[in-house]
């Protein structure tokens, strides 16, 4: 299952994240969404976890907690969706792709 992190403090490291989560199971992955021109993180990340009863164990243990001077919000990720239905453009919410 994938789990997103939000209001994480920005000096957050992957390897922190990924030590809160162990305590609750394994882990796959941990990562901290950073911004693409300076690096910096953007305040959220995402843990992986294979068995979802024990990724279910820690978003219930977790969320709404203190970590590193932060109230985390921690729950279970939305799927990926199509952004191009966001860029605008035009009436139907496309953008015109024979622009060019």
């Amino acid at each position: 299952m994938e789990i997103y992190v939000s209001n994480l403090n920005f000096r957050t490291k992957a390897d922190n994240l990924q030590e809160l989560f162990e305590q609750y199971g394994e882990v796959s992955s941990a990562n901290i969404v950073t911004e693409r021109e300076t690096g910096r993180s953007r305040g959220f990340g995402f843990v992986e976890m294979p068995d979802n009863d024990q990724a279910r164990k820690a978003i219930d243990a977790l969320n709404n907690t203190d970590f590193e001077g932060r109230t985390i919000t921690v729950n279970e990720a939305r799927p990926k969706t199509d952004r191009d239905d966001r860029r605008g453009g035009n009436r139907d919410g496309g953008y015109n792709k024979n622009r060019y």
